[in-house]
């Protein structure tokens, strides 16, 4: 990445942050066996990967243990996509989990956009 990518980026982040507005990530996960395996026998690692997102710049609003095709559904705030990738790059690395990122626009935020002409 060139200098004035870098700092392009950085001051982005800065603007993120004194705006108040983190932009929303869903994060859709599913275990892998050896997921499975490392939740069954030590179920409290789930809040431990959240405060390792944490340490990556991003944070987990929310999350959910949900039936179906996926395990979790997981809200997270993070400045940027940059960021959010490596958090699902450095997860699925792992081999344990399986994650689908989506990035999130509130719907006001959206009504908005969609008036626009």
């Amino acid at each position: 990445m060139k200098f004035s990518e870098k700092y392009k980026l950085h001051e982005y982040r800065n603007n993120v942050f004194e705006s108040g507005y983190m932009p929303t990530y869903i994060l859709l996960s599913t275990l892998t066996s050896e997921g499975r395996k490392t939740i069954k026998e030590k179920p409290s690692r789930i809040q431990e990967v959240n405060k390792e997102i944490e340490a990556f710049g991003a944070k987990v609003v929310s999350q959910y243990a949900v039936l179906g095709p996926y395990d979790f559904v997981n809200v997270v705030e993070a400045p940027d996509n940059e960021t959010i990738t490596r958090v699902s790059v450095e997860l699925g690395a792992r081999g344990t989990i399986q994650i689908m990122s989506m990035p999130a626009i509130p719907i006001d935020k959206f009504i908005a956009m969609a008036k626009k002409k």
